[in-house]
């Protein structure tokens, strides 16, 4: 599970990638049309990496308004972005539909998902191999499926295990549920691109920088 980290893009792809996002959802929300990318760079077309869409309301911290994606790719990271976006701003159930006003208060994030990697070692083994900073998790059990962002680690200050029984929750699995060899396991990566402030420029998260900042005292 070492080796470079994923990061396919440069700054101004990942910036073009949000940008879509926002423009997405404002169309979307004031006429409920589906936009086509304009003049993206080439590989967006071609690439066919899976794509989320978070949404947070601004304040004194960013709190959660949507998040929806694709772990395995749709059609291209550019549609899939556009596509996300709409589904974050509308379809996650969690919350109310975006309303159009509330568009001068959110920030959009894209993650750019690396392709999910089948753990092989023996589930006793799994906090080794969870890197907080660096993975996303991903469970499955028969039609159970649960999937947590990298960077919903790293904001909660969760250690690998506390990363795990969270992953399993999410898909509705006993906290444990990464104990039994029933239990599938994927990592993977993401290049996460998130807008400074609302409608503003965009940045490249650094994961590892962030839990640095995650003192024993603070992890939950």
């Amino acid at each position: 599970m070492a080796g470079a980290l994923f990061k396919p893009y440069t700054i101004e792809e990942g910036a073009y990638l949000v940008k879509l996002a926002r423009r997405a959802v404002e169309i979307f929300l004031k006429t409920g049309r589906v936009v086509e990318p304009e003049g993206p760079p080439a590989r967006l077309l071609l690439d066919n990496y899976g794509v989320f869409t978070t949404i947070e309301t601004a304040g004194e911290r960013l709190e959660l308004r949507g998040c929806i994606g694709y772990p395995e790719g749709y059609r291209n990271v550019a549609y899939a972005t556009i596509h996300s976006a709409i589904g974050a701003c509308c379809q996650d159930l969690r919350f109310p539909a975006l309303r159009l006003e509330e568009l001068p208060n959110v920030v959009f994030e894209v993650s750019v998902l690396s392709p999910l990697s089948l753990v092989t070692e023996d589930p006793r083994k799994y906090p080794e191999v969870v890197q907080v900073g660096r993975h996303g998790l991903v469970v499955r059990r028969g039609p159970y499926s649960g999937l947590l962002l990298p960077q919903v680690a790293v904001e909660e200050c969760w250690d690998p295990v506390e990363f795990l029984i969270h992953t399993c929750v999410k898909a509705w699995l006993p906290g444990d549920c990464w104990l039994d060899k029933r239990t599938r396991l994927y990592v993977y990566e993401a290049q996460i691109f998130r807008e400074t402030a609302p409608g503003g420029d965009v940045q490249e998260r650094d994961l590892k920088a962030e839990a640095a900042r995650c003192s024993p005292k603070t992890r939950r």
